[in-house]
């Protein structure tokens, strides 16, 4: 903190941007400043006016502040949202769980496009409206979309069926079958085209172009089309009627802001065309204690990373003037863009409404918790009655080991503290001393490893500091039965350390003790051995995950299989799960690759006369 403090009264009273580092040089947290030494003394406080919560374990891990000068608070905006994207620092606000926030995609970069749900990362070129905060929101959005318009429903990146004939969508009206030329380009963009509109909001223009296409279709006596675009018009019109209607007109986004512990909340009301189309909540972690001002210009900046998404009006309840951030939003946007608090009129009542929603929300999401952490600690005092513990086992170890064939072993160790896991703390283990397939042995020397990092670390032997090294757990869980445990045992005596161990058995949840013959007799909804079972089942998870990442590495490095015939992605993978290692693939039988799971006779044959042929 000493540190800390001298490298704040050499920094500079103007507007900035800062950045705490810690010991290894990783970004904690990207802040912005109108004077920076002033709020950088705000960190290094002492006594009562000390920063407390997150914010205080921030301060506690940071050893050094960078920052740069700017011209003006608005360059410093731009800044730290360059600085926030590039290491997304783990104390920023951040939309909780926001990797896994999904969207509606539209494939523009095909060119028949698709309407679909994801969460992958973004392509460059394809159309996308959200975040959503769930997934139900998207699948109901997608289920009226695909109802009223007929866009393809196919997967692939070209439409059709290998029949080339068309789809059941097409026969209930529900694709216009681009596969086999029932419809022009043109055509097909046009409700694409209107699709976008529709999720923008432009239910207007939308009814309009329908209007036209249906005048067309008449007068030209194609009146099968006029009936099913009236179908589709009926359907908007049916939508439209059926939103909220409000007094003033335009279009506009309403977001209410919560701030609370350990998190808060933010209501995204989307007014179009005087409609109120949709609120969405989104639950946020504030972990370095920001103002309520830095709060929205951070989230709106998250939110509406994408231009057509972009509303020309943004009503937040800020606290000052929001130019900076609409500058920022009128370059992504292409066109102006206001972000303002609204102060009078309908506009007013609707943020008073946005800001009700948040609180009331808030505090359902606090009751959750509250409710959740009780039940955690209820299942620990369980585990610590049944497994007759001195001490609650806040942090729990689980260890697990992936093997497939004699290639590639792996351990795994995942972390829960509090019930809750703690994946920082994971750590990944390549096994080294054990050959074939010899679980119990690899148990021990995962285990044993891990005790040694701790002893190490203790002694100050000179080993690496790793924080998950540098505490032991409450309880040591290990998956399998008897003999794993046994294993586990034997590297715990020979550390010389005393922590409680368990094994969970996976056939039928059995948890073995050491010194009892018999497993612990638990009813199949017991507390203790449905905690036991989550924490088992996420080591397996991990172990299972790094033990395939090897495999692909090594697959990757197999160019043999580039060359089989018939054997893609999939079925080089499975040969590859078969086998363990393409030496022992090359040399097999015919016999053996025909028992590759999943891979037809025919295509055995010629993968083994390939092989014989290359010599």
């Amino acid at each position: 903190m000493t540190e800390l403090r001298d490298t704040v009264a050499r920094i500079p009273n103007e507007p900035g941007v800062y950045r705490f580092l810690d010991a290894q040089g990783q970004v904690l947290y990207v802040g912005k400043a109108k004077a920076l030494r002033k709020r950088l003394a705000s960190y290094v406080r002492t006594g009562r006016a000390a920063p407390t919560g997150r914010t205080a374990e921030m301060v506690s891990r940071a050893r050094d502040i960078e920052y740069v000068v700017t011209a003006s608070e608005a360059e410093a905006l731009v800044l730290e949202e360059n600085f926030i994207k590039e290491s997304r620092p783990p104390f920023n606000l951040r939309l909780r769980d926001d990797k896994s926030y999904p969207y509606i995609e539209i494939t523009l970069s095909d060119e028949w496009p698709r309407v679909r749900f994801t969460r992958r990362r973004h392509v460059h070129g394809n159309l996308y409206f959200g975040p959503y905060s769930s997934a139900g929101k998207v699948r109901e959005t997608l289920e009226l979309i695909g109802r009223i318009f007929p866009y393809r429903k196919c997967r692939g990146d070209k439409p059709g069926r290998a029949s080339g004939s068309p789809c059941l969508q097409y026969f209930i009206k529900r694709s216009l079958a681009p596969c086999d030329g029932r419809v022009s380009h043109e055509e097909y963009m046009s409700v694409l085209q209107e699709v976008i509109d529709f999720l923008r909001g432009r239910l207007t223009e939308v009814t309009q172009s329908i209007e036209s296409e249906m005048a067309v279709a008449a007068a030209a006596q194609q009146f099968e089309k006029a009936a099913l675009l009236r179908d589709r018009l009926t359907a908007v019109r049916h939508v439209q009627e059926h939103q909220v209607a409000r007094t003033d007109t335009g279009s506009f986004d309403v977001l209410g802001l919560l701030q609370a512990e350990p998190g808060g909340n933010v209501q995204v009301f989307r007014v179009r065309e005087g409609a109120l189309v949709e609120r969405q909540t989104f639950y946020i972690e504030n972990a370095a204690d920001r103002e309520a001002q830095e709060v929205l210009e951070e989230f709106i900046l998250e939110y509406y990373w994408q231009p057509e998404t972009i509303p020309a009006q943004i009503i937040a309840p800020l606290e000052q003037d929001g130019g900076g951030v609409a500058v920022l939003l009128a370059a992504r946007r292409g066109a102006q863009v206001e972000v303002r608090r609204a102060q009078r009129g309908a506009k007013r009542r609707l943020q008073e409404l946005a800001q009700h929603n948040a609180e009331l929300a808030g505090q359902a999401e606090a009751h959750r918790l509250q409710d959740r952490s009780a039940s955690r600690i209820a299942a620990l005092e369980r585990l610590r009655t049944v497994l007759d513990l001195a001490e609650l086992p806040l942090r729990v170890e689980c260890y697990d080991i992936s093997n497939l064939g004699e290639r590639h072993p792996v351990g795994s160790m995942v972390v829960f503290e509090g019930g809750l896991p703690k994946k920082a703390h994971y750590r990944k283990f390549a096994v080294r001393s054990v050959a074939g397939q010899d679980d119990v042995a690899m148990m021990r020397e995962v285990v044993g490893r891990r005790l040694e990092r701790y002893v190490a670390v203790r002694a100050d032997a000179g080993a690496p500091f790793d924080e998950s090294f540098a505490k032991l757990p409450g309880l040591i869980v290990v998956d399998g039965g008897k003999g794993q445990l046994a294993a586990a045992g034997r590297a715990l005596r020979a550390s010389g350390l005393d922590v409680p161990i368990v094994a969970l058995a996976k056939q039928r949840q059995e948890v073995f003790v050491p010194g009892r013959r018999e497993p612990l007799a638990l009813p199949a909804d017991d507390p203790a051995s449905l905690l036991l079972q989550r924490v088992r089942d996420e080591a397996h998870r991990f172990a299972v995950t790094f033990h395939r990442q090897r495999r692909e590495g090594d697959l990757k490095r197999a160019t043999i299989f580039d060359e089989l015939p018939k054997v893609g992605p999939t079925r080089r993978r499975r040969i590859l799960e078969h086998f363990g290692s393409p030496e022992r693939f090359v040399s097999a039988t015919r016999e053996e690759i025909a028992g590759v799971p999943g891979l037809p006779p025919k295509v055995a044959r010629e993968i083994y006369a390939h092989l014989h042929k290359a010599g």
